[in-house]
């Protein structure tokens, strides 16, 4: 028996209402004549840890929100399993992410390009970049303001994040104003995706205005199990409601806006994929496409932390009922202090290696510390200088392991695979040191306490940092963008040997971008919903 049609035909049928989903939608359903369908599996963002900026920290680990999903034990890690989350909720990782606003280096979109990514350049993504965005700054060549995508200054002050600057300024590292201009080498403050102290995620940018059309319809709980087909045309969506089994039919195109690690599951339990991983679960291949769920990559972050004296940190602040009190008033009264920072609220670019053209290590400082994150602050005053490799060589993969739409799929990063990413990660620490042993940080005696001064030699540290290191959630890679024999998506986004279907999230990015992967997302959607819009108006 057919499952029921849930209120007829569509036009588009959208899978996710994340980071990107939640811009499709709007821009898909922009003109009253596309009958747009919005699945998402999680619920509502109408919680109020998704807006308070501090919130992340009980939005990651909290089933309402994280779909709570774990690596494969990593052997660069020692054997070590992470926590992966993963937004499940309207705006999906938007919604807990760190809300950092960073679009990477012109490098980065030059190179996808040279790849054989037609239209994919730093020249042809920046107006995507630029028509979202809503900059406190106003209109510039760069930036411009009036757009959905809100970016704004932090909303506090840490006098040790300003000593940071200054000591890697002793090392040439010059402070920047914009890290968001093609060239992102320097030290600055982040700026955020916040709204007067409060997160502004895609649900609220995009997707929100977009539910007061007729032709939108958004459905939380929506767990999607197969992509329909009519031979090599995907007609829609088989889904799971609130207990009922549904189909949505796409008369337009299907839309897989999932993300990384979900959007290669849909079309792996769909049977499109590689024929031995489909065959292990008893699912019969519909079209092989060998790369989906491979080419997974990330960013490794490095955790640092050194012990201050004289300094004003969260640890101490937020150790006593009086400081926390103080901190809710503030909060209360003006969304400023620490209730409103992003996780990280100074930032470097810099190079593990003179020799290099643009950076290749982003640091995230920040005024707190633990021994490991979710763990309680340390009770000393501390601050955590994280690093990260932006162009790791070590990539994993990202497959089903049962033919349940439930399940998590096996994620393997491999982090730390790749020996110039050992190289890379031991140049990182090295520097790091470096950084706080300037003459600016002095009257504040930094005290290595992770990994451990008396960590030194290259085989201590690849260790040390296997213990300590940790992902900084930006999952890419496994549905790449390519006109090659692994590429599973073309330029334009569609499945290569498939109708009807496009994938559009950070799945398809063919290598990482240097930075943080939220907002090259939201343009990877801009982008996408251009060209459906400019394919549909041809074939009227």
């Amino acid at each position: 028996m057919t499952p029921p049609q849930v209120g007829g035909d569509y036009d588009y049928v959208i899978v996710g209402a994340g980071t990107a989903g939640c811009v499709l939608a709007n821009r898909l359903s922009a003109n009253p004549r596309n009958r747009v369908l919005l699945l998402e599996a999680g619920k509502s963002d109408n919680y109020h840890w998704v807006h308070i900026p501090v919130g992340y920290l009980y939005c990651i680990g909290n089933p309402r929100t994280d779909w709570m999903m774990q690596t494969a034990a990593e052997p660069g890690l020692n054997g070590r399993s992470l926590a992966y989350p993963r937004g499940k909720v309207l705006g999906g990782c938007s919604s807990v992410n760190g809300m950092i606003y960073m679009r990477g280096q012109a490098a980065d979109y030059d190179h996808w390009r040279q790849l054989g990514n037609t239209g994919w350049g730093w020249d042809d993504v920046l107006p995507y970049f630029l028509r979202s965005e809503d900059h406190h700054a106003g209109n510039s060549r760069m930036h411009r303001c009036g757009g959905e995508w809100k970016v704004q200054k932090q909303r506090l002050r840490w006098d040790i994040l300003r000593a940071v600057q200054e000591g890697a300024r002793e090392f040439g590292i010059e402070p920047r104003e914009d890290f968001n201009d093609g060239d992102n080498e320097g030290s600055g403050f982040f700026e955020v995706n916040q709204n007067n102290g409060v997160r502004w995620n895609t649900a609220k940018g995009f997707l929100r205005p977009a539910m007061k059309r007729p032709n939108l319809r958004v459905l939380t709980e929506a767990m999607a199990d197969t992509l329909l087909f009519a031979g090599k045309r995907v007609t829609g969506v088989r889904f799971r409601h609130r207990g009922r089994t549904l189909d949505a039919t796409a008369n337009a195109e299907v839309i897989l806006a999932a993300g990384a690690i979900n959007s290669p599951k849909i079309l792996e339990l769909s049977g499109v994929g590689r024929p031995d991983v489909l065959d292990r679960q008893g699912i019969d291949l519909r079209h092989e496409i060998p790369g989906v769920g491979e080419n997974l990559q990330d960013h490794l972050q490095i955790r640092t932390v050194f012990k201050v004296r004289n300094a004003k940190t969260l640890n101490t602040m937020a150790n006593s009922l009086i400081g926390k009190a103080a901190i809710a008033m503030e909060y209360g009264i003006k969304r400023s202090g620490p209730m409103s920072m992003a996780p990280s609220q100074f930032g470097i670019f810099t190079k593990s290696d003179p020799s290099l053209e643009t950076p290749d290590l982003e640091y995230h400082v920040q005024p707190l510390s633990t021994d490991r994150l979710g763990d309680p602050l340390h009770p000393f005053p501390a601050i955590t200088v994280s690093v990260c490799n932006l162009r790791p060589e070590s990539v994993g993969d990202c497959h089903i392991t049962t033919a349940d739409s439930e399940a998590q799929p096996l994620i393997r990063l491999n982090y730390l695979s790749a020996e110039r990413d050992k190289d890379v990660a031991v140049k990182s620490v090295l520097q790091a040191r470096q950084i706080m042993s300037a003459r600016a940080l002095a009257p504040y005696a930094p005290e290595e306490i992770l990994p451990g001064p008396a960590t030194s030699d290259r085989s201590d540290l690849i260790k040390a940092v296997g213990n300590i290191a940790t992902t900084i959630f930006h999952p890419v890679g496994t549905c790449k963008m390519g006109t090659d024999a692994m590429a599973v998506v073309d330029p334009q986004l569609r499945v290569h040997g498939l109708q009807g279907l496009r994938i559009a999230d950070a799945s398809i990015m063919p290598k990482i971008v240097s930075g943080n992967t939220a907002s090259p997302t939201i343009m990877i959607a801009e982008k996408a919903a251009d060209i459906i819009l400019k394919h549909s108006a041809t074939d009227l």
